[in-house]
């Protein structure tokens, strides 16, 4: 298991490097988004596991502010058990999600009648579609070039876009992995509130697996929400190894 975590813990640090820059603080990195996307987070420093100080977390957070972007940190409890008391003295609230690793090849989902699953290309007329999807899905509103964006990862082999399309091509539900090597993670599945409670999230999930593996990634993971939906990741033979930790303000 000690080796799985640390196999996560050089992903976790290797994956923004390529749309954002790191800053050092001690014992964390701050990882700084260049360009459109998602913000990114603070997180501890590779192969530092050790204890961290309120200071620290307070100078990260007072950069963050400085910078406009989300006080948040990210990390595996696991991994780093000196992180938390820090962060939560500084006033942000810890929240738990099950950290899942794929045992096997995956199960294969079938989508329902009317809708199509596919993997997209960086041209895909879909895709500006599918962009938007994860945005909507959590209440977000999306940039005007995120999906130029995306595709611009997706052609450079950053990350891999599924989607769940219905009949006239416009996604219901959306979701990437983003491979480094031979990890991949599976992160942003959402789906639009009125296409809910179809399978369409797991139809998804299921295609960035096969699309993985057949990629050659060994290790495929995701962090579920909460425990409810790690059952349902279970389905497709993901097994939990740790808890994913993201703080932020309450």
């Amino acid at each position: 298991m000690t080796r799985m975590l640390n196999r996560l813990e050089t992903y976790y640090d290797s994956v923004p490097r390529s749309a954002a820059r790191a800053e050092e603080f001690g014992p964390l990195t701050l990882f700084v988004r260049e360009g459109e996307g998602w913000p990114y987070y603070a997180r501890p420093a590779l192969g530092h596991g050790g204890e961290v100080a309120l200071a620290d977390v307070e100078r990260v957070r007072a950069r963050q502010r400085e910078l406009g972007v989300p006080e948040a940190f990210e990390w595996v409890a696991e991994t780093a058990p000196g992180l938390r008391a820090a962060v939560e003295k500084s006033g942000l609230v810890v929240g738990e999600h099950p950290l899942m690793v794929l045992e096997g090849e995956g199960a294969a989902v079938v989508a329902p009648e009317g809708v199509t699953v596919r993997v997209m290309d960086f041209d895909d007329p879909g895709l500006p579609s599918a962009a938007a999807v994860p945005y909507a899905a959590f209440g977000v509103e999306p940039s005007p070039v995120a999906a130029a964006h995306l595709a611009v990862r997706v052609r450079a082999g950053l990350a891999r876009l599924a989607a769940a399309l219905d009949a006239d091509g416009t996604a219901l539900s959306a979701g990437q992995h983003q491979p480094v090597g031979a990890v991949s993670e599976v992160v942003g599945v959402g789906t639009l509130p009125a296409a809910r409670r179809r399978g369409l999230g797991l139809a998804v999930t299921a295609a960035l697996v096969a699309d993985a593996r057949a990629g050659g990634v060994e290790t495929v993971f995701l962090s579920a929400t909460d425990e409810s939906v790690a059952r349902l990741y279970g389905r497709l033979g993901f097994r939990r190894v740790g808890t994913a930790l993201i703080a932020e303000a309450g």
